[in-house]
């Protein structure tokens, strides 16, 4: 095998690791072409590509998210993952992998830091042992550990959304389509709790929805989201297209305008309830969704 078919034969795996550790799936592509040049120009001889590879991967994400972070100082509200079609992009070569890159997982996974992000993807998701991924961040077994038992918190938190099936998810993103449509802010209300939480990232040049113009801070309460929704929709723009897709393993709603994405709305669900929505409309980071919206 010569040493562009070894670097192509891990290319979705490493691509995977990227995008969980970035949320961005423009940038994980750019990680991956980055490691596929230094791959190629390495002076030492590799006997086992995987470790040495996403070695590589994981060091120029963890550079990234801290260079990103002084970027985004002036972003416009929350920063969403990029919703991706797993059909169309290779990110998950089997059932529990696409688990991994649910959106729910995906938004509590923005809450960590860098280095906890790392090691819960790399631990849980690709199976490498603590001292194999101590050796990569160039920590110590215990602070990988450490940082495995942070993130779980975090995550365990949000346990019973990442567990809802999928059907139940779809039952409840189609009622509360044909809700938020008809302006029936009652029923709109009974579907989220009243702990809900709505989350819009418009980008860095924002979006109007309806009179407002982005959501400078996730919106909180069931009643208060139900009433934005409906006031939102009956002032929206003419033109838009709708149609429901599987984004990251799960249910959503794609939303376009003059045949391109104009946002996407998912939700994390529990106990029959909504409690949290996700309304993605950062247009250019959906542009990669052109080929979903008809």
């Amino acid at each position: 095998m010569t040493q562009h078919d070894d670097f192509e034969a891990q290319r979705p795996m490493l691509l995977g690791l990227a995008y969980r550790i970035l949320g961005d799936l423009v940038e994980a592509e750019d990680i991956v072409q980055e490691a596929s040049v230094r791959w190629h120009r390495r002076t030492v001889e590799v006997d086992s590509p995987r470790p040495y590879l996403v070695r590589t991967v994981t060091n120029l994400c963890l550079n990234e998210r801290r260079s990103a972070r002084q970027r985004r100082e002036h972003y416009a509200g929350d920063r969403l993952p990029d919703p991706v079609d797993l059909a169309a992009t290779p990110l998950a070569e089997s059932v529990e992998r696409t688990q991994a890159v649910s959106m729910a997982l995906m938004v509590v996974l923005e809450r960590l830091t860098p280095a906890e992000r790392a090691v819960f993807v790399l631990h849980q998701v690709f199976d490498f042992r603590h001292d194999e991924i101590a050796a990569m961040l160039a920590k110590t077994e215990a602070a990988s550990r450490q940082l495995l038992r942070r993130a779980r918190v975090a995550i365990d938190a949000e346990r019973r959304t990442l567990e809802t099936t999928v059907a139940e998810q779809q039952r409840l993103l189609r009622a509360f389509i044909r809700a938020t449509n008809s302006g029936d802010v009652a029923g709109l209300a009974a579907m989220l709790t009243d702990e809900a939480v709505m989350v819009a990232d418009a980008g860095p040049g924002g979006a109007r929805f309806g009179r407002v113009k982005n959501l400078p801070r996730p919106l909180v309460g069931g009643a208060r989201i139900a009433s934005f929704l409906a006031a939102a929709m009956a002032r929206g723009p003419d033109g838009l297209v709708a149609e429901e897709r599987e984004l990251n393993g799960g249910p959503a709603l794609c939303v376009a305008r003059d045949g391109e994405p104009f946002a996407v709305l998912s939700l994390a669900v529990a106990d029959g309830r909504i409690e949290r929505v996700f309304l993605h409309a950062d247009r250019a980071r959906l542009r990669r969704l052109r080929l979903l919206v008809h």
